[in-house]
């Protein structure tokens, strides 16, 4: 955050850090920051602080205000500049605006065990009696057509996303097992071979 250091060794407050917006100086108790020196005014100055730096605005002080010994009423502060207000002389430390974001932690994906329907394809976790049909190349999380998140894109194919981890989905090769003939369809089959028919697949 923007910081100016109080060079002048009478004044007990030593340093000033800039809350954003104005923050108002002065010899007044009810200014932001108070500086108790015959030189300084009630309401001396401001120092705007806003994302794109620090400005200086003097309050019609008695004794002025002033950046590098020039006087001045509204300027732009740079850091290593030396602000002076009447006889109290402070260092321009920092100008710049710190924010802090706060990291949300998210929770990890819970990944519902796999379950397989008769042919011996997968399941869909939350719905149990579809097969699934994606599979996330994250998380491995398994689902079906429902449950997978569709983006379209423009100019291109769409992109499939995870319901749990929202990363790239892949269709999933469908190889069902195919259930074993009874003693009954091997007859049938005999039959038809017999008489010129075609045998079931």
């Amino acid at each position: 955050m923007a910081r100016l250091l109080i060079q002048t060794k009478e004044i007990d407050l030593r340093a000033m850090e800039l809350r954003m917006g104005a923050n108002r100086v002065g010899r007044d108790p009810g200014n932001d920051f108070t500086i108790l020196h015959p030189t300084v005014s009630t309401s001396h100055c401001e120092f705007i602080l806003s994302s794109e730096g620090v400005v200086l605005h003097d309050l019609d002080s008695t004794n002025g205000s002033f950046i590098n010994d020039q006087p001045v009423t509204h300027a732009w502060l740079e850091e290593g500049q030396t602000v002076r207000l009447g006889n109290v002389e402070m260092l321009v430390e920092s100008t710049g605006v710190t924010i802090a974001i706060p990291r949300m932690e998210s929770p990890a994906p819970v990944v519902k065990p796999t379950v397989k329907l008769e042919n011996g394809i997968l399941a869909c976790p939350r719905h149990e009696d579809l097969m699934a049909t994606f599979r996330c190349t994250t998380c491995g999380e398994v689902m079906c057509s429902g449950c997978v998140r569709m983006m379209r894109r423009q100019g291109g194919l769409p992109l499939f996303l995870c319901t749990l981890c929202h990363n790239k989905c892949e269709r999933i090769e469908l190889n069902p097992v195919k259930a074993k003939r009874g003693f009954l369809g091997f007859i049938q089959n005999t039959v038809r071979l017999k008489f010129g028919g075609h045998p079931k697949p």
